[in-house]
């Protein structure tokens, strides 16, 4: 299959809530969506460390730390408030209560970005999310909806993945199955 030329657009986020074991391995839940992807960006962590010999730059490296990233969205969705940020839902009142002893849990991310060919799908394996701030705007002559933006940190797993993508060579069953659960290979490359 041809690969893209080019990527565009934002759809299909899904969050899978993770569990840790105490060796560190991770388990993954079933991929709730997250609707109303506005826009996702991802910037790398890490540091290129330069060491000079010779008069010239010797030997280079770089360490791979994941991302730093945002994630905008039309509307925060309750299920996400409770499951992921660790807010309390009343269920007789109707209330939610976020407070200081809230704890979030760690997600799997997953999104795609269409293509000139096919959708190019993504999963961040080990993200942390802090809590959005809010606001909003008066009405006037129209009515812009506001956004709600996440910010987060994709740090490496146990085993040093960091994220994995379909590509034009990802088999109909893999691509197919993306947001069904977390793609975990069958064998894990050594890092």
């Amino acid at each position: 299959m041809a690969e893209n030329k080019v990527r565009f657009g934002l759809k299909n986020v899904h969050y899978a809530v993770v569990t840790e074991a105490a060796d560190g391995k991770l388990t993954f839940g079933t991929p709730e969506r997250y609707p109303g992807a506005v826009s996702l960006s991802l910037e790398p962590r890490g540091e290129t460390s330069e060491f000079y010999a010779d008069d010239r730059v010797y030997y280079a490296t770089t360490v791979n730390n994941g991302y730093e990233g945002t994630y905008e969205a039309a509307e925060l969705p309750l299920k996400f408030r409770t499951d992921v940020l660790g807010d309390q839902l009343d269920e007789t009142s109707g209330i939610l209560t976020e407070t200081t002893n809230s704890k979030p849990k760690t997600i799997a991310l997953m999104f795609e970005f269409d293509g000139d060919v096919k959708a190019t799908r993504h999963v961040l394996y080990n993200v942390t999310v802090s809590r959005p701030g809010t606001s909003s705007e008066t009405k006037t002559e129209t009515t812009e909806p506001t956004t709600q933006e996440l910010s987060f940190i994709a740090a490496p797993t146990i085993d040093g993945v960091v994220k994995r993508s379909t590509t034009g060579t990802t088999t109909p069953a893999v691509y197919d199955a993306w947001y069904t659960n977390v793609f975990e290979p069958t064998e894990v490359p050594t890092p």
